[in-house]
C-alpha cells in the first residue's frame, strides 16, 4: 500500500501472493477475491485479510456472503477431486444446509478433527444407552410413554416435579420409541458433529442445551 490509503487492489495482491509464494490457502484467496469484487474499487483492506486468515466472520465478510453477486461459482467446491469419504460427507452436509457458496467453502475448510467432536457423540451415545436400559426394563420399545412406569423415571420432565431442576435437562435422554431415537441420533450425527468440528464444543454445547431448556 505505497499510497497509504488503507486498501490494495485485489489483482495487485493476487500477483504479490503468487510472485512471493506466500503460504496462503488457495480457497481463502478465492474468498478474498470474491470479497474484494463486492466493492466498486475492487480493493481489499488489511483488516479484511486478517479477518479471513484468522477465520473471523467480520461484518464486511458477512455482507459479502449475503450478496449473491459475490458468490463463487457453485461448482467450485463440487469439482474438487481426491477427497476422502469423510471430506466428501462434510462437503455434502455443506451443500445440503448452506445456500451460499462462500459459506459452504468457509464451512468446508474450517472443520477440524482436533479436538474431536466429543459432545454430540457423547450425548447421542448416552441417549442410546438410556433408551436400551429403559426398553429392557419396561419391555417396551415403541411408544414407551404409554407405559405406566415411564413417568416415574427421575429423568423425565414432570409438571408435578418442577422443583427438581435437573429434569429440565435430563429429559433429553428419554425418547418415545425407536423412531424418535433414530431420527434424533441421525440428525445429531449428520449435522451436529460437523457443526461441532467447525464451531467447537463450547458453542455447540451451549446451543444444544439452550434448545433443551427451551423445549
Amino acid at each position: 500500500d505505497p499510497e497509504n490509503t488503507g486498501f490494495i487492489g485485489v489483482e495487485t495482491f493476487a500477483s504479490l501472493v503468487h510472485s512471493h509464494e506466500l503460504p496462503l490457502d488457495p480457497a481463502k484467496l478465492d474468498m478474498l477475491v470474491a470479497l474484494a469484487q463486492g466493492n466498486d474499487e475492487g480493493q481489499v483492506c488489511y483488516q479484511e485479510l486478517v479477518d479471513l486468515i484468522s477465520s473471523k466472520r467480520s461484518s464486511s465478510f458477512k455482507r459479502a456472503i449475503a450478496n449473491g453477486q459475490r458468490a463463487l461459482p457453485r461448482d467450485v467446491l463440487l469439482d474438487e477431486t481426491g477427497l476422502g469419504i469423510y471430506k466428501r460427507f462434510v462437503r455434502y452436509v455443506a451443500y445440503e444446509i448452506l445456500p451460499c457458496e462462500m459459506d459452504r467453502r468457509w464451512y468446508f475448510y474450517q472443520h477440524r478433527t482436533c479436538p474431536p467432536p466429543v459432545f454430540m457423540a457423547a450425548v447421542t451415545l448416552t441417549q442410546i444407552i438410556v433408551f436400551l436400559c429403559y426398553g429392557a426394563r419396561l419391555n417396551k420399545w415403541v411408544l414407551q410413554t404409554y407405559h405406566p412406569e415411564y413417568m416415574k423415571s427421575p429423568l423425565v420432565y414432570h409438571p408435578g416435579h418442577r422443583a427438581r431442576a435437573w429434569r429440565f435437562l435430563t429429559y433429553m435422554f428419554m425418547h418415545v420409541g425407536l423412531e424418535q431415537l433414530g431420527f434424533n441420533a441421525l440428525l445429531q450425527l449428520m449435522i451436529g458433529v460437523p457443526l461441532e468440528m467447525v464451531h467447537g464444543i463450547l458453542r455447540i454445547s451451549f446451543l444444544y442445551l439452550a434448545g433443551v431448556l427451551a423445549g
